[in-house]
């Protein structure tokens, strides 16, 4: 079976009814026959029928043992970083996203966790900061927003073997590219906003854990803490995931696309693609990616200023300026001033997040007008009459 129809038909039909669409199950309580007898619910906050559904349904598309549907990325983030005692470390990519850089910076430094910033696609460096207190090995593959390609299978035998987790962020890569659980990774995030729902048009976060001693970790840090997704961007985010196929493989193709053209502007200085050979880590990509290499593309310009990133990111027709990723419209966005800014600007230079960073979300329009909107925005970079068709 191929996996546009396993997933398809991984979306469940309604016992009760029928419905061919999973049912909103719009309740915050369930009736019990007597004190704890009831129909496997009582409280939406500990479980809920179309949660249910979707957490089952990103447990099979990952592999994993249990999926959890959150509120917002971030809040699936922070549930996986409770799993941390004081005196704890983190060993993180140091392009981390910037919520989940301010979330460990700002929240969790204050309660003694430690964290490392590193290349994780140098293994070197990794195992140069693991010690007994290394718990987490957090890593984003590709990462946001240079689109490092770390070693996943390298990466879990390294957490193997000093007895921590590997943590992925498979969100650019999504399901339909990437496994990183069979690739070694214990756990598995998804910022559920971005290709899982693949709208803009809701905000959710997803878990999914490798073993069932993580699953019940996972599971009592849902409910106590309470920052569940509610039933109706549950269903929002199943249907997407029914489109997900389709969409990805489409803004994989036009992303590969641009990225070939934007190798070919003098204005250019780094294209960031793991689908293009120049890409440091391609040949990883190419085994783990599944031959699709994402929607994302980021480049810097020769000249490096805030000011040419903001007068090419405001010169878009197609790409709209705007937060976020992985909708079917395609966007564009400034990472220092924007996805990143809470990340202080030195930090972001170490890392390659350059002042004139862009960041293209490519959605399903044609490839050749998305490439054509480009050009527009370079001749604006050197138009003083800013002069548009």
């Amino acid at each position: 079976m191929s996996s546009a129809t396993e997933i398809i038909h991984a979306v469940p039909v309604d016992e009760l009814t029928g419905s061919i669409s999973v049912p909103v199950y719009q309740t915050s309580t369930f009736v019990q026959e007597a004190p704890g007898v009831h129909k496997g619910y009582d409280y939406a906050r500990t479980a809920n029928p179309t949660r249910h559904a979707l957490e089952q349904l990103i447990a099979k598309l990952e592999g994993g043992d249990a999926g959890f549907a959150f509120s917002t990325g971030l809040a699936a983030i922070d549930a996986v970083a409770k799993l941390l005692s004081t005196g704890d470390e983190i060993i993180a990519v140091d392009d981390l996203y910037g919520g989940a850089y301010r979330l460990f910076t700002h929240v969790y430094q204050k309660l003694g966790i430690k964290i490392h910033y590193v290349d994780t696609t140098d293994a070197d460096q990794i195992l140069a900061l693991t010690n007994r207190n290394t718990k987490l090995i957090w890593i984003e593959s590709p990462s946001n927003p240079t689109l490092k390609v770390s070693d996943i299978q390298q990466i879990g035998k390294i957490a193997k073997s000093i007895n921590a987790l590997l943590v992925v962020d498979n969100t650019f890569a999504s399901p339909i590219s990437q496994k990183p659980i069979k690739l070694g990774a214990d756990i598995v995030i998804h910022s559920a906003t971005k290709y899982i729902g693949g709208h803009s048009d809701l905000v959710a976060g997803l878990v999914v854990t490798k073993s069932k001693a993580l699953s019940e970790r996972i599971k009592f840090i849902q409910n106590a803490s309470g920052g569940i997704l509610g039933p109706w961007d549950c269903f929002l985010t199943i249907r997407g995931i029914e489109t997900i196929d389709l969409r990805v493989r489409k803004q994989c193709a036009n992303a590969l696309q641009v990225a070939q053209y934007l190798q070919t502007k003098p204005e250019v200085d780094i294209v960031h693609y793991p689908g293009l050979a120049s890409h440091k880590n391609h040949h990883i990509a190419v085994q783990q990616q599944n031959g699709l290499f994402g929607g994302i593309v980021s480049f810097s310009l020769k000249e490096d200023t805030a000011e040419n990133a903001v007068r090419f990111v405001t010169h878009t027709t197609y790409f709209k300026l705007a937060e976020s990723l992985g909708g079917v419209k395609s966007l564009i966005c400034q990472p220092s001033a924007m996805t990143h800014a809470s990340v202080p600007r030195e930090k972001r230079l170490e890392c390659g997040i350059q002042d004139s960073l862009i960041r293209l979300s490519c959605g399903i329009e044609d490839a050749q007008d998305l490439i054509d909107d480009l050009e527009k925005a370079f001749t604006c970079i050197h138009s003083q009459n800013e002069v548009f068709a």
